[in-house]
């Protein structure tokens, strides 16, 4: 698993161009969004936004400066899922859940101590994640896994809930991004 093969997995579930009229993005190609197009410099019209300037967003924006790469040393599966929920629902709502699954999964602390929920990968919560998988073994993985992806079901549903138009989404999110 490396970034050029989940950054080709999302531009194959994103598709091309789109301009869904409940989607709050607005106009999209590869799954970026224009505001987020504009932000890294492109002037033109989505529907011709090339895809290698959605790979290098996606490497740049969703991969490094996240510190996902640095999970992908420790947990490939977790950051592949970190990954795919920062592009969807941001890279802070990402690191949020991965924190507080750590510190549901600690034991109470007796594993390992709790780490603060700032929303950013750093030292402690890759030292978290470490002291997780030694005492858990190769299956804790895949447990981190089953609750992040929890957190985030559960987070499609509420915003649904909330806007009744983003239940024009719910079932892809569901079916693509969970599991």
């Amino acid at each position: 698993m490396d970034i050029e093969s989940l950054i080709d997995k999302v531009i194959s579930i994103e598709g091309g161009y789109s301009d869904h009229p409940a989607d709050r993005g607005g106009p999209t190609r590869w799954g970026v969004t224009e505001a987020i197009a504009r932000a890294h410099g492109y002037a033109g019209d989505m529907r011709h936004f090339p895809r290698v300037e959605a790979k290098a967003i996606y490497k740049r924006r969703y991969w490094h400066r996240p510190n996902f790469d640095q999970i992908a040393k420790l947990a490939p599966h977790i950051a592949a899922e970190l990954f795919d929920t920062g592009i969807n629902m941001g890279t802070g709502t990402a690191s949020g859940f991965l924190q507080r699954c750590l510190n549901a999964l600690n034991r109470n602390g007796r594993d390992y101590s709790d780490i603060s929920i700032d929303r950013k990968i750093g030292e402690k919560t890759l030292a978290a994640l470490d002291s997780l998988l030694r005492k858990r073994g190769s299956k804790g993985q895949f447990v981190l896994l089953k609750a992040i992806e929890a957190l985030q079901g559960a987070r499609y549903i509420k915003i649904a809930e909330t806007r009744p138009a983003n239940e024009a989404f719910l079932y892809g999110w569901l079916a693509n991004r969970i599991g």
